[in-house]
């Protein structure tokens, strides 16, 4: 891999990991169109890096709101702050469970198949069409009472962890965890302005926790931490995902808020129907 190559997939990245459309999906995709390998430690460690990057420009761009949550949190104050980050925690339990079981086997097993990623495309397009046409009332709603249409109402404990459930699931390349996420809270009735950014501070402790679990592994020798594409590549990679990201956040919490997702529920159903007519031809 080459600084080009890195720039591609750093831009991809920073783009596609906060717009529904599955930035694992699209990293396999472009390591098949830059004949790229598409399994293995080394990718899979070039992939972290860019994921850190993009963790870091969530940081930035929701940095009043994320130094809040820090600041209660960690000074115990019992307010709202306080209870967003104990729902976020809440939120990823399923995540956490799937990433120290079964993390390894879905990248060995489905990692590299565009057919896999096509099926899964498909399926994100459904469920962003699904939320779009719902987005006025709740399918699903332990709440009584009528949500207020397009205003919707504050993430509940249930809906942090059913949240958490749809980010869980979308370890599959090609189902996209933001649009996973933010689908499944409208569905619920949330307020759209609040699942945004919900969505995106809830793949922070993951990633963060994924890149760690890599360090220790290098530590104690039983993972290599060698990205294999050298410093120069990690490096632009690193810095293309974290500008296309801060870019891609404040885009997609504006599109959130505007109920745009069906767009992307056109443009993951065209690319995943080419995923699986590439996929047969091949």
């Amino acid at each position: 891999m080459d600084w080009l190559d890195a720039l591609i997939l750093g831009i991809v990245q920073g783009l596609t990991e906060y717009l529904p459309v599955s930035s694992s999906g699209h990293l396999e995709i472009m390591h098949q169109i830059l004949g790229l390998e598409t399994s293995g430690a080394q990718s899979l460690q070039f992939d972290i890096i860019l994921h850190v990057a993009t963790v870091l420009s969530t940081i930035v761009v929701l940095w009043h709101e994320f130094s809040g949550l820090c600041r209660s949190f960690f000074t115990f104050r019992n307010d709202d702050n306080t209870r967003t980050v104990l729902k976020i925690l809440l939120s990823c339990v399923p995540v956490g469970i799937v990433g120290l079981l079964f993390k390894d086997y879905v990248d060995d097993f489905f990692g590299g198949q565009l057919n896999i990623v096509g099926t899964c495309l498909c399926i994100t397009a459904l469920l962003l069409a699904f939320a779009y046409f719902f987005r006025t009332r709740p399918v699903w709603s332990t709440h009584k009472g009528v949500v207020s249409g397009e205003a919707g109402r504050d993430i509940s404990w249930f809906d942090a962890f059913v949240i958490g459930c749809a980010q869980a699931v979308a370890v599959l390349p090609g189902l996209s965890r933001s649009g996973s996420t933010i689908a499944t809270g409208i569905l619920l009735g949330d307020k759209r302005d609040r699942l945004a950014s919900f969505s995106f501070l809830m793949v922070i402790i993951p990633i963060l926790g994924e890149a760690l679990l890599s360090i220790v592994g290098a530590i104690t020798g039983s993972k290599s931490f060698d990205s294999g594409v050298g410093i120069v590549p990690c490096v632009v990679g690193f810095l293309a995902s974290f500008v296309f990201g801060c870019l891609a956040c404040k885009w997609m919490i504006n599109i959130v808020r505007k109920g745009g997702l069906v767009w992307f529920a056109i443009y993951c159903a065209i690319i995943g129907v080419v995923c699986l007519l590439w996929s047969a031809a091949h």
